[in-house]
């Protein structure tokens, strides 16, 4: 199956690229006459209202070309902190941008639980079937940013299944293999794999 990713995240689709490859399918960016895809964001709706409105978008756009009988792959992701309810969740880029990573480090006393996970949501759409998917990430927020890989929360969080380091102090090859992106892709590889009734 040929796979049109909407993202301009040249990393996002090489990850999805290597791991749905092994099932023969093929994952290319979704192309546009503008340089960069603008989707609204529904962001009250979650991280999965997110990705299946940016599907809806992404299928309009290609309607009636020659990429119309191609499968879309949206994937969205956020950070939820355990001492806030759910948040700051879809609304993450958005946080970060208005308080940056200090302000995050801020909000979280010495007292208050650390505890946070990164979430993934991936659709999949082709025809009228859609398949969607998730992972997690749990770990822990840092007393300060460290490390200057990764973007978004990456220098501030610090995953359960690695070794004490933060994302951003980890070299990307580290971090895709126990991320919730990672997560999320191969559970839709497993979905693909599996025999439709």
């Amino acid at each position: 199956m040929r796979i049109l990713f909407a993202t301009g995240n040249a990393d996002k689709i090489n990850e999805a690229a290597q791991i749905l490859k092994e099932l023969g399918h093929s994952v290319e960016q979704l192309m546009s006459e503008a340089e960069r895809i603008e989707f609204d964001e529904p962001k009250n709706l979650g991280l999965e209202g997110v990705a299946l409105s940016k599907i809806e978008q992404a299928r309009a756009m290609i309607e009636g070309t020659e990429s119309a009988d191609c499968a879309i792959l949206v994937e969205d992701s956020g950070i939820f902190l355990d001492a806030y309810d759910e948040w700051p969740g879809a609304n993450s880029s958005d946080v970060e941008q208005e308080l940056g990573l200090d302000g995050i480090l801020d909000l979280l006393t010495e007292e208050q639980d650390r505890g946070a996970e990164y979430r993934a949501v991936a659709v999949l759409a082709l025809g009228e079937r859609v398949w969607k998917t998730s992972g997690v990430c749990r770990g822990r927020i840092s007393a300060e940013k460290l490390g200057d890989n990764g973007f978004g929360y990456d220098p501030i969080f610090i995953p359960d299944a690695g070794d004490g380091r933060t994302f951003g102090q980890m070299l990307a090859a580290s971090k895709n293999l126990i991320s919730h992106r990672r997560a999320a892709m191969q559970a839709l590889a497993e979905l693909l794999k599996t025999p439709s009734k």
